[in-house]
């Protein structure tokens, strides 16, 4: 039994051939005579490692090399070869090995064979020493590949898109809450998450996180806030479900929404009626007012011209707007204002006597009215202002209270009656055409208020009169009346 540690390595026969490394074939044993003919090699039985045969073809990848040599075949000719990589130098090979260079091919046919006899030996003698070394080994292989198999049953390759940005990694997580909080992503109520929280992974499953954003919406103006997980404007009105054929947007389409969102305007486009100068238009339009609407009809509002509906209202779709034709105007118009009559009690007077002592005067008001003629009708004066021109004269009047005397020496049993037929027709406010004469006695007014009358003589009563009468008669007689003095007296 060989006492080198080095034997077991070199013993290593991959194909069990006897013949291929050594024994006692015929061709191993030209291999020694040829051997032999080498000058300066010991005698040996065994042929030259990597020499009959093309060699031990088991060698590490990394030692092989490209050194060129020659070896001897089986024949005893010697030959060119790619030599197999150098081995690690064995103590017993390094006694033949010279300073500075390989050992001699004669030393490496002894040696090889010397040291394949012996491992032959050995495994003949010890085959279940090996096993039980070797089952160790086997048993924590085992273990090993088990537990590799079991890991990489639990590992996932999961593609995780976050708003938008696609990774690959892997992961042990066993549903996607658990992926998730891995990851160190966080989700609000407004995110969305395909699939949906705690839904179970498998290898070469796909999550995506989407975030939501706010959108201060304001739609054919009526504002709102609405969330969406859109990353543009245009996905966003997609995703809302907002008509954009033809709609006046505040923001570009393309327009990227960010985490804190936006706020867009959408007019939508409508169809609207226009009812002018006896004309009817319908257009399509996405104005924001009634008065855009009209213009894009083309009809142009002059001066007071005005709709039927606010000019600053939002057009509906469907709605039907009048044009109205404005025309305005001013009206100045005076109106009398009459004056009051205050009447005061006067003892002077007989009774049934009224004395104008101050005639009124009424007054004048200027008033300003607005006229307006909406498409050609004129409608109701409209009073804008008022102001005051001449102010109205109260008209005081004395009223008589002093009693009537009982008759007059010299003239009580007269026609007095038949005077008054005659002179007035019997009216005690009769006044001649000439304005001079009044009364039922037809008395002037100078003549009247020497008898003691006050005023006019038609203002007084038809009493005072005929005792203002029977005065006069008393000092001049029926002179006064020269045509119907005569009925005096029958």
């Amino acid at each position: 039994m060989s006492t080198s540690q080095y034997e077991t390595f070199e013993a290593y026969d991959p194909y069990g051939a006897p013949g291929a490394h050594g024994g006692g074939g015929a061709h191993g044993e030209q291999g020694v005579h040829d051997a032999h003919a080498v000058p300066g090699v010991h005698d040996a039985r065994t042929q030259g490692y990597g020499m009959a045969y093309g060699g031990d073809t088991y060698r590490p990848a990394y030692e092989v090399s490209a050194e060129a040599g020659t070896r001897v075949s089986p024949t005893g000719q010697a030959q060119a070869y790619a030599s197999a990589p150098s081995e690690p130098v064995l103590p017993r090979q390094s006694e033949r090995v010279p300073e500075g260079g390989a050992p001699e091919p004669g030393v490496r046919a002894v040696v090889g064979r010397r040291a394949t006899r012996r491992r032959k030996a050995r495994y003949s003698q010890r085959p279940d020493s090996t096993v039980r070394r070797l089952l160790p080994q086997a048993l924590v292989v085992a273990f090993l590949a088990g537990g590799t198999t079991a890991f990489l049953a639990k590992d996932k390759a999961i593609e995780l898109t976050v708003d938008g940005r696609p990774r690959v990694l892997h992961t042990f997580a066993d549903d996607v809450t658990e992926l998730l909080a891995d990851e160190g992503v966080r989700v609000g109520a407004h995110d969305v998450v395909a699939p949906a929280a705690g839904a179970a992974l498998a290898s070469g499953d796909e999550v995506a996180v989407h975030y939501g954003r706010p959108v201060r919406l304001t739609l054919d103006g009526q504002p709102r806030e609405v969330w969406t997980t859109a990353r543009t404007v245009d996905g966003a009105l997609n995703q809302l479900g907002v008509r954009a054929e033809g709609a006046y947007l505040s923001a570009s389409r393309s327009q990227s929404i960010g985490r804190a969102g936006l706020a867009l305007d959408v007019r939508t486009e409508r169809t609207v009626t226009i009812l002018a100068d006896g004309r009817t238009r319908t257009i399509r339009t996405n104005a924001a007012t009634v008065r855009e609407a009209v213009e894009e009809a083309g009809v142009t509002l002059h001066g007071q011209d005005t709709t039927s509906v606010p000019q600053a209202g939002f057009p509906r779709d469907g709605q039907t707007v009048t044009v109205l034709r404005v025309t305005d105007g001013k009206e100045v118009r005076e109106e009398t204002i009459p004056f009051e009559v205050r009447r005061t009690p006067d003892p002077t007077v007989f009774e049934g006597t009224e004395v104008v002592e101050r005639p009124g005067r009424p007054g004048l008001r200027r008033i300003t009215y607005h006229l307006r003629t909406v498409n050609g009708v004129r409608q109701k004066p409209r009073r804008e202002r008022s102001e005051m021109v001449r102010e109205p004269r109260a008209q005081l009047v004395k009223v008589g209270t002093k009693p009537h005397p009982d008759s007059v020496k010299g003239a009580d049993g007269l026609d007095w009656h038949g005077l008054a037929v005659c002179e007035s027709g019997g009216r005690p406010a009769a006044v001649d055409p000439s304005g001079t004469y009044g009364g039922l006695y037809q008395f002037d007014t100078h003549t009247w208020q020497s008898l003691g009358g006050s005023g006019r003589p038609q203002d007084a009563s038809a009493a005072e009169q005929t005792f203002r009468a029977k005065k006069l008669y008393t000092k001049r007689g029926s002179t006064p009346w020269p045509h119907c003095g005569a009925r005096l007296h029958g």
